[in-house]
């Protein structure tokens, strides 16, 4: 525990302006950050006597080692600078709001030359408008289903669009009418972006004047006695207006706004927000976060703001935005809010009338969710903690291992050798921290010396990374592999710490699990006081009996089998175990699928495709003239001297044969399905 005044500021160094501060902790990881108005008299509250902090302050004051500010102009560019370096640091005292569920969108992709509607989920794409969230994907589902006969709007993927063009057939919503067919030239491309568009208006909520539209075509229709025109009309109206119906009206037409309401605890935080487009709620999210900073209402609000609006630009920023509580000052928030929009945004507390009574709504559907979550997590809190209990107990370790790294071996009959890293932070994954191994010192199949080569690296990274940030002046041991994940060199050009940036290997774990027995935990043991590190315990979980196995010892450790730690310990080993074959069938896939091409310099993917294409499979390609290999676009006289000169010096390979018929497949530049089944058991 850190002692704050070993590293308070000199007085006259703070100075009196707006600004963003960070405090690290001793591995020079970002642990908090914040913006001030003033940052002289901010910073002087963390440095008061400790017995009148916030324990939560108290915490975060004690674990950090430093404290840094940048300055800035305005209170606005403090509030841009506080969310970026939030999203870039992911400080671990910092609030930060984490979705309770993943939520659909129904996106229309305005970026392709026939736009789609799809649902979807994740990060948004850049081009792509986006209609949400929803609560369930089945009610954008059945939404879509009714306006797609008056918007018949592509909806169908890449392949089956390209498919239905190359055959000249459209899909069944074609012929149904549920689709205007762009792919078989039904209308022109121009013709159905017109009409993604009014899909995008309509869901927008420009409802009225386009169904007055469609009555007033319907009218006169019937009076021109085109009854079955009109007759389509009508169903058309019926199903906009059943699709409108799926939607409450809950405010006056026309009103775009966001409602946000907060329920909260000593120690957790939930956040509910209503998303209200024409005066009908169109989505509707929750977040909950834990409280581990001293923070109000207000500051609970403003982090949500800008968590939901910091990736955000235009229309997606409502007119209006409605809180319980206002941040203090109001006026950055708010600047900020119109900045982002390009226009005013009013951030209000409602005081009366329909807005009032449906934020008491969005604050019910609040505590509810707050509630929810307690009861989930109060018994996951309690097993978790249960598990890294009887761990240490079982282990001897003087302290809980809240950070535990496991690695895995994986290989195909001893091809394609990798290994995984995967890390669990208070028995739960963290899977940003995440690394894969190329093993590199050797071919073959050989688990024990796989695992001492990872091992060795991993924490040779470590140290290097700890004597980088002057933690560490020691010279590393010389007989430890260098490299690290099978990237490029990640020290080189890697950012130092003075950036700040999440390291690949900065922080130890207290415990690192090996899947296997006694000779991997020998060998990662023997890694690990090659480096000199003997603060770090080891363990392996053999799959055979589920044993524990520790360094030195002939007899395993045997936990119960209903134990909470044997069931942590299983998981860790299980994710280490997926992560690691996942990429070593990648590896594999990507070496069957490697062709002669490939190593053709400057002959990019798209040439390579136009390649086969043209001749339709490497044999023939492999025939051709260097004039036959000119006459394919964009290939050129140079560029076909290279490629007949890399296929005249690639041995052709043996014929593939299906081994179900014993049919010689004909060689397409591509492993034929029946090699790709696997020869061996994957491990």
């Amino acid at each position: 525990m850190a002692d704050p005044s070993s590293y308070r500021p000199k007085p006259g160094q703070i100075p009196d302006s707006p600004g963003v501060y960070k405090f690290r902790d001793d591995h020079g990881r970002v642990i908090y950050v914040g913006k001030a108005k003033s940052l002289r008299q901010r910073l002087a509250n963390y440095f008061q006597d400790l017995a009148g902090l916030h324990p939560r302050t108290r915490t975060m004051v004690t674990t950090a080692a430093s404290v840094e500010w940048t300055v800035v102009s305005t209170e606005v560019e403090a509030l841009q600078l506080e969310y970026s370096w939030i999203k870039e640091f992911d400080p671990r005292f910092n609030v930060k709001y984490r979705d309770d569920k993943s939520y659909p969108y129904l996106a229309v992709t305005l970026n392709e030359q026939f736009p789609r509607v799809q649902v979807l989920r994740g990060a948004k794409k850049k081009g792509v408008r986006y209609f949400g969230p929803y609560g369930h994907a089945w009610a954008i589902r059945e939404t879509v289903d009714l306006m797609l006969r008056v918007f018949p709007v592509r909806t169908c993927s890449a392949g089956v669009f390209k498919r239905s063009a190359q055959i000249g057939r459209p899909c069944l919503l074609g012929y149904i009418g549920k689709c205007s067919a762009p792919c078989v030239g039904r209308i022109s491309a121009d013709e159905h972006r017109e009409l993604a568009e009014e899909f995008c208006d309509f869901m927008a909520g420009r409802t009225g004047a386009y169904i007055r539209r469609l009555e007033r075509q319907m009218k006169e229709a019937a009076e021109e006695m085109e009854y079955e025109r009109a007759a389509r009309m009508r169903d058309d109206i019926g199903a906009l207006r059943r699709a409108m119906e799926k939607s409450a009206v809950v405010l006056a037409d026309a009103t775009d706004a966001d409602l946000i309401a907060v329920a909260e605890d000593e120690l957790e935080a939930a956040v509910q927000i209503f998303h209200v487009r024409g005066g009908r709620v169109r989505g509707q999210r929750g977040w909950v976060t834990d409280k581990v900073e001293a923070v109000t209402t207000a500051g609970l609000v403003e982090h949500a703001l800008q968590q939901l609006y910091g990736e955000e630009q235009g229309d997606a920023v409502p007119k209006e935005v409605l809180v319980p509580a206002l941040p203090e000052p109001v006026e950055p928030i708010q600047q900020w809010l119109a900045d982002r929009r390009g226009s005013q945004v009013s951030l209000r507390i409602p005081q009366r009338g329909d807005k009032k009574d449906l934020m008491a709504t969005v604050g019910r559907n609040a505590q509810q969710a707050l509630a929810l979550h307690k009861t989930k997590r109060a018994s996951d809190l309690t097993t978790r903690s249960r598990a890294l209990e009887e761990i240490a107990r079982a282990l001897g370790l003087d302290t809980v291992p809240l950070r535990i790294e496991c690695f895995d071996i994986s290989h195909l009959q001893g091809e394609d050798v990798v290994a995984s890293m995967v890390v669990f932070e208070d028995g739960l994954a963290r899977k940003s921290e995440y690394r894969r191994f190329q093993i590199k010192t050797f071919e073959g199949q050989d688990d024990v010396r796989s695992m001492h080569e990872v091992i060795g690296r991993r924490f040779k990274r470590y140290l290097q990374e700890k004597q980088s940030s002057g933690e560490w002046t020691e010279e590393p041991s010389a007989d430890a592999p260098v490299e690290d994940d099978g990237a490029p060199d990640a020290m080189a050009g890697r950012p130092t710490d003075e950036d700040g940036r999440p390291k690949r290997f900065a922080y130890p774990p207290q415990l690192v699990v090996v899947d296997g027995g006694a000779p991997q935990v020998a060998a990662a043991r023997r890694a690990l006081d090659e480096l000199g590190i003997d603060d770090v315990a080891v363990c392996g979980l053999a799959k055979r009996l589920e044993e524990v196995w520790l360094p030195d010892d002939d007899d395993p450790v045997v936990l119960p089998r209903s134990s909470e730690g044997l069931y942590l310990l299983q998981r860790v080993r299980d994710e280490a175990h997926r992560f690691a074959i996942t990429y070593q069938r990648s590896k594999r896939t990507k070496r069957l699928k490697s062709s002669p091409l490939d190593a053709v310099a400057g002959l990019g993917e798209t040439r390579r495709q136009a390649l086969l294409k043209h001749f339709g499979s490497l044999k023939k390609l492999r025939a051709a003239t260097i004039d036959e290999i000119c006459e394919v676009p964009g290939v050129g006289r140079k560029t076909a001297e290279t490629v007949a000169a890399a296929l005249a010096g690639a041995a052709p390979s043996a014929p593939a044969v299906n081994t179900a018929t014993g049919e010689i497949i004909e060689d397409d530049g591509a492993p034929p399905a029946a090699l790709s089944a696997e020869r061996g058991q994957d491990r």
